[in-house]
């Protein structure tokens, strides 16, 4: 088992790097395995509805990261996203790339856990944790809670590491999201299938 954790400050190591960290190293205690992928601070493309990965299987923008993250996800059983506040919502890099990336992994991720994990100053936080879970919630991953909403607070890692009570949290969604992998391969190996779902219907507001 192994959980895919994205990285989307600007920042490789900063505060929302921080908060990632407590997260995969109680994973470790828990003998899950985790990867920590940064989407660097370079320009990445926004997503243009092209529709070219629904044939392809792959984005057409390559010079970012997001066709190597959508490899690692199709092949984790979680995936967790990480993002500071700005302006009370997810970092634009990072939206621009996960548009792209779950118009290619979308159809994969169903079943397969998901989770939000917000850095911010002061405010926000729980505006961008709502915008980062539509993402899974779109794609019929279970979102994966904690003790609190799924942020730390600090301007720096030093901050965020005064933050008990935030770093609680993320040690508190390793643990959920460790017995929930466990649950789920428990399920499989007994024979619990997974639940059915149609997909026909597809409409618009103006039929």
């Amino acid at each position: 088992m192994n959980v895919l954790m994205i990285n989307g400050s600007p920042n490789e190591r900063g505060c929302t790097y921080t908060a990632l960290s407590e997260v995969a190293t109680k994973l470790q205690e828990l003998g899950i395995e985790s990867e920590i992928l940064w989407i660097g601070k370079g320009a990445i493309n926004g997503c243009t509805a092209c529709g070219s990965c629904s044939t392809t299987g792959v984005c057409i923008f390559t010079k970012d990261r997001v066709n190597e993250a959508a490899l690692k996800a199709k092949a984790c059983d979680a995936l967790v996203l990480g993002s500071p506040v700005y302006y009370a919502a997810a970092a634009g890099s990072l939206v621009a790339f996960t548009d792209r990336l779950f118009r290619v992994i979308s159809k994969h991720m169903a079943k397969k856990l998901g989770a939000a994990v917000v850095s911010c100053r002061r405010g926000g936080a729980s505006a961008t944790f709502d915008q980062l879970n539509k993402y899974f919630t779109i794609s019929q991953m279970p979102v994966v809670s904690s003790t609190y909403w799924n942020s730390v607070h600090g301007n720096t890692p030093d901050e965020v590491r005064q933050d008990l009570e935030g770093l609680q949290v993320m040690r508190n969604l390793g643990s959920n999201l460790a017995w929930l992998l466990q649950c789920i391969e428990a399920g499989e190996a007994n024979g619990v299938a997974h639940p059915q779902v149609s997909n026909e219907l597809r409409t618009n507001f103006i039929r």
